[in-house]
């Protein structure tokens, strides 16, 4: 029997808390509820959890200050946040955190399920068996999420491993943002789209000392991972 998959629910509404870890459990899910940041935070150093929805406004540390704590230690966790807000600067600064997904409040039980379950099946699955990927003087472990050189190793999130093996298997060919997105996310929308750009910012550190290798920006329409060999 699979095991039901362990949600951190951070809400410091009691009602409202009370109502989505119930909703929730109804739907299958093990929810563990905290009712602030500080709390959250311990619960999440010391359980394991498949993914985290974190409300913004909170005592004892806000939702966008516990997504960077939960960083530090996972990187691959998800997290949505749920939000009364709706400006547009709050929901780049979630998906620059690391966010997944961003829920404006009111929203049904329904829709957050769906979202939930669209993301916990989420996962890029490369058009080949192999866990490594050699090119040039570098090799991405898929499984151990590290980029390696003769000489260095870089650790990568599982969002910077899933493009980049995306982007070697692709080598100097143009992906289009569309097909990146709806390859790694299965979401094009503005936001991820955002998202995409500060992943690839971190990329472009990672290989900045190489002068064989360069992620260009063709504009309006995609990237090119060119690899001189």
């Amino acid at each position: 029997m699979e095991l039901k998959k362990h949600i951190l629910l951070v809400e410091d509404d009691k009602s409202m808390g009370f109502l989505l870890k119930d909703s929730l459990e109804s739907y299958f899910y093990n929810v563990t509820h905290a009712p602030d940041g500080k709390s959250a935070l311990e619960a999440f150093k010391n359980d394991h959890f498949d993914l985290c929805l974190l409300d913004v406004m909170m005592p004892n540390m806000d939702g966008f200050t516990l997504a960077s704590e939960i960083r530090k230690t996972n990187v691959d966790v998800p997290i949505i946040f749920l939000t009364a807000k709706a400006m547009k600067e709050d929901r780049i600064k979630g998906f620059k955190l690391g966010a997944d997904d961003y829920v404006t409040k009111p929203f049904s039980v329904e829709e957050l399920v769906l979202r939930i379950k669209a993301i916990l099946k989420r996962g890029f699955v490369l058009e080949t068996t192999k866990k490594e990927i050699s090119f040039l003087d570098y090799k991405i472990d898929l499984n151990n999420l590290s980029l390696t050189t003769s000489t260095n190793t870089i650790q990568l999130t599982q969002k910077e491993a899933d493009i980049l093996a995306l982007f070697v298997t692709n080598k100097n060919a143009l992906l289009k943002r569309e097909y990146i997105l709806k390859t790694i996310w299965k979401d094009d929308s503005y936001f991820v789209g955002r998202s995409l750009d500060v992943f690839i910012s971190k990329l472009r550190k990672h290989f900045k000392q190489d002068l064989a290798i360069s992620i260009v920006n063709i504009h309006g329409t995609g990237y090119k991972f060119e690899v001189l060999e």
